[in-house]
């Protein structure tokens, strides 16, 4: 098996294994890594390249949105975020800025660390439940 094959199979057994919540962490990190493609294709003038990671950042973001569960308050605040970061990148596409990609990047990773740490801490007051119950 080549290098490439092993490597591909790896990313599809990390996605088919997680769990919501690191999917969900998967997607974040995804979505901040089209938008700095398209960074690098604003700043190399390849406005495909931009366009195309554009497109793929807000459809990640449409997904969040998509699975908000209303019946948390957060999920409006989360869903403001959302739309402002869409609305941002949609004038990015348009005016090709990097300067606005920069921002949504920050946005998203904001909300990914955000994410990150909640993931902690459910993980640990899961694992002091089950310390409690030994």
């Amino acid at each position: 098996m080549r290098a490439q094959d092993a490597y591909a199979q790896y990313g599809k057994n990390k996605i088919m294994t997680a769990s919501p919540a690191e999917l969900t962490l998967m997607l974040y990190e995804g979505c901040v890594k089209f938008i700095n493609i398209a960074k690098m294709g604003v700043e190399e003038n390849n406005i495909e390249k931009a366009h195309v990671n554009i497109r793929k950042a807000e459809r990640i973001i449409e997904e969040f949105q998509a699975t908000l569960d209303y019946k948390y308050p957060v999920a409006e605040d989360f869903n403001r975020i959302y739309v402002y970061v869409k609305r941002r990148l949609h004038e990015a596409n348009i005016e090709k800025s990097a300067e606005i990609l920069e921002e949504c990047a920050d946005h998203m990773r904001s909300m990914r660390d955000t994410w990150r740490e909640v993931m902690k801490k459910v993980a640990g007051s899961e694992e002091g439940r089950r310390a409690g119950e030994a």
